[in-house]
This record gives C-alpha cells, structure tokens and sequence, in this order.
C-alpha cells in the first residue's frame, strides 16, 4: 500500500511539473482520482518542500524549491550549469574565495546551484540547495535589480525581514539600492544576512535582460577589502558576462 501510495505521489508530482500552474480539480481529471485523495497528496508534497501552492492563485499548484535542489543542472539546463563551470574556478583560483552559482526561484529565493571552493581554512559555506532571501543577498539583489517594477513592487508588498541591522527592510530603501547595482552592474552583501559573511554578486542574463542565474564570490568579513570593491565587482561581473556568453553561444 505504501508503494501504490509513493507511486502515486510521484506521478502527481510529474503532472504539477508537466502542467504547473494546475489546480486540483485538472489533476483530479488525469489521475481520475477522488478530489480528497488528489489534495492529501498535495498537502503532503507541499509540507515535505516539493511542490508549492502558485503565489498569484492559491488554487493552483506548482513544483517548489526541493525540486529545484535536487538535481540543479536542471534548472536552467544543463547548459548553464556546464557554461559556469570553467569561469567560476578561474575566478576562484584568482581570488582564492568561494564562488556561488545561484538560480531565482521565482520571488520565494535564491538557490545555490554550485559552488567551487577555496583553500583558505577559514571560510563561507552554502551548501548545494540553500536557499537564501532575495532582499538580503548580493545574489538575490543582482537578479532583483534586473526584474520588472511589477515584480519588485509584489515582493516589497509584504514585510521585508530583518537578519541584521545590515539588512535593508525599507522597500524604498531596497528600490535605492537596486538602481545602484543596475547602475554599476554587481550587488554588495556586507553583513546583510549571515554576520560576518560578505559577497560581491553579478547577474547571469538571457537575451531579453532577463536574469537566468547570479554568480557570487563570497568571503568572511575578516577578508573583505572595501578598498578592493571596484576590482572585486569587476572580476565578478566579467565572469557573469562570460558565462552568459558561453550559455547563449
């Protein structure tokens, strides 16, 4: 019974990913299934990270952020995951500090996809499937910065938490913020959500602008160089810039 009953699951966790938003109604219909044992299953998949109501319609259902963890090359393909690879170890053997590889997952996150490790003793860890706030993240703010108005204006539309006194919980003071880093193209994480740990993030874009991914270098703040921001955000956007051109090319 318990094996008709993960089997089931799992084809319902299929059809979500295959018809996302769906409601449970059209997944009654496919599975012919009574409506009841259709929402258990979702409220179960829901509860264990898998799937997730849609955040414009709650009657509709969509894969959620443990899916995304489980196999990250997926994604955005595999593509992008291969196309980073090489830049970001090249960045990492010039900095000699950890490089993150994050993907959006919709307004609810930001995903740690990959990362490529440096040999200092000390130093930040995320592991694969973190996931980390948009609003309090150099990662998160590299692809906020690139999104439109509408979806700055729904994510500002609740409470901003706080992790810190470093943390911007002013949506206007967010929407500031976000203008600089378009402005001068990678965001500056300096406390903002772990103490004591900084990142410097730049934004992975498709053709239209829109942001596939980040591309971070994260360090301890004992090893952060306020005098070396502008060098910093540069090699890190360079690197952004280079996967997007092997990712599209």
């Amino acid at each position: 019974m318990e094996l008709k009953s993960l089997t089931r699951s799992l084809r319902i966790l299929e059809a979500v990913a295959q018809h996302q938003p769906v409601t449970v109604g059209e997944l009654t219909k496919i599975f012919g299934l009574p409506k009841s044992t259709v929402q258990r299953t979702l409220v179960t998949l829901d509860e264990a990270g898998w799937l997730r109501a849609n955040r414009r319609d709650t009657t509709r259902w969509e894969v959620g952020a443990r899916v995304l963890a489980v196999r990250p090359a997926a994604l955005q393909g595999s593509s992008l995951f291969a196309a980073a690879r090489e830049p970001m170890s090249r960045l990492r053997d010039t900095l000699n500090e950890t490089i993150h590889l994050t993907v959006p997952d919709a307004l609810h996150g930001i995903v740690v996809v990959d990362r490529v490790d440096c040999d200092h003793a000390v130093r930040t860890f995320h592991a694969i499937g973190d996931i980390s706030p948009l609003h309090a993240t150099a990662t998160g703010h590299a692809v906020l910065a690139h999104l439109p108005k509408s979806e700055i204006d729904e994510l500002t539309a609740g409470a901003l938490e706080g992790y810190g006194q470093e943390t911007i919980t002013d949506p206007a003071e967010l929407r500031a913020e976000l203008r600089r880093v378009r402005d001068r193209g990678y965001a500056v994480n300096h406390n903002q959500y772990r103490p004591g740990v900084c990142a410097i993030a730049a934004p992975v874009l498709d053709e239209d602008g829109t942001p596939l991914a980040s591309v971070a270098v994260s360090m301890p703040d004992s090893r952060f160089d306020p005098g070396r921001l502008a060098e910093l955000g540069q090699l890190v956007t360079d690197t952004a810039a280079e996967i997007t051109a092997r990712h599209l090319g």
